[in-house]
């Protein structure tokens, strides 16, 4: 999909975000108004009422075909901070493992009166396909689709890295591990060129950082020293084990001794560097416990920071697609 489709798709016709599917084609305006409204919910999670009433009387149905404990839980938390009603549904025991088809699940569904979608695939592609189907006043927010784009999980990071760091310009990210299978490297990439970061690095064996990725506008480095040097950011990512076809590591030892990040390998970043990781972690296999557990370590602020990201989305997504409902029902009535 070309950028400018997918940002007709994703936006009402007053730029507001109606559908959250991707970054490809949204500017820094629309990424900064997500970390703006996403700041002031994080103070909500210290008050003792942590709701708002943005999505009271709306039903968010979680519709994951794909298992993420963390990534469910953090949508549904964020749902219910907004008032709304959320619907979990196991897809491993509905109707489409019985030979439903998708478009058949979501009609039903839409028949519920559902308002958003929450979708995690295997198949990239899936929530714009879904998107491009459900009636026009569902909401659809992308929860990670095959190897395509995960832009709540690259928002939260941003959030965490700006929270840290307090802008974006001049710094350098190293984002290290399997790039080739990872929706996260992408939806990174995408969100730290947009917010102008002046350097993303992608690090890892050349069959797992290809060199197409500097054509989104990387620098590859297959030599961990050189990837981490005077870098303000570290992003390890998980080995996708399961996404893997073929022999592309000789083992998991090896990948740990040559691109794990240690405190040792670490201190060729800058000293006030900070540590990300989307999890789940491997330790021993991407990172050390003493670094994930350690002072650079800013892993488990991502993930209060997912709760206050994912909400913003939601509500603006919703918020959009009410806007463009009252806009069509204008200009029903001017017929």
């Amino acid at each position: 999909m070309m950028r400018s489709e997918s940002r007709a798709l994703q936006l009402n016709d007053d730029g507001q975000l109606k559908h959250f599917l991707t970054l490809d084609g949204l500017d820094k305006t629309i990424l900064t108004e997500i970390l703006d409204r996403a700041d002031s919910f994080l103070t909500m999670g210290e008050q003792s009422v942590k709701k708002v009433p943005l999505l009271r009387g709306k039903t968010v149905v979680n519709l994951f075909f794909e298992n993420s404990t963390r990534t469910r839980t953090t949508f549904e938390l964020a749902a219910k901070r907004l008032s709304a009603d959320v619907i979990n549904l196991n897809i491993e025991t509905s109707a489409t493992s019985k030979g439903e088809s998708l478009l058949d699940t979501l009609q039903n569904l839409q028949a519920m009166q559902s308002d958003m979608f929450v979708v995690r695939h295997s198949d990239s592609g899936a929530a714009h396909f879904i998107a491009e189907h459900c009636t026009p006043n569902v909401a659809i927010i992308n929860a990670g689709d095959g190897r395509h784009a995960h832009p709540t999980q690259a928002m939260l990071d941003m959030l965490t890295i700006r929270r840290h760091k307090g802008q974006f310009e001049g710094l350098k990210v190293a984002i290290v591990g399997d790039i080739l299978h990872s929706r996260v490297a992408r939806s990174q990439l995408q969100a730290l060129t947009t917010l102008g970061v002046d350097e993303v690095r992608l690090v890892g064996p050349k069959t797992l950082v290809p060199g197409f990725f500097s054509e989104m506008g990387a620098k590859i480095c297959h030599d961990l020293e050189a990837g981490l040097k005077d870098v303000d950011v570290v992003v390890m990512l998980r080995l996708q084990k399961e996404r893997m076809q073929g022999a592309l590591l000789p083992s998991e030892s090896e990948f740990y001794r040559l691109y794990g990040l240690t405190e040792e390998s670490l201190s060729w970043a800058k000293p006030d560097a900070i540590v990300m990781h989307p999890g789940p972690i491997n330790r021993g296999v991407e990172i050390s416990s003493e670094v994930a557990d350690g002072g650079h370590s800013v892993i488990l602020n991502q993930v209060t920071n997912g709760i206050a990201v994912r909400m913003a989305v939601m509500s603006m997504a919703m918020s959009g697609q009410l806007q463009k409902a009252e806009t069509d029902q204008g200009s029903e009535g001017e017929k």
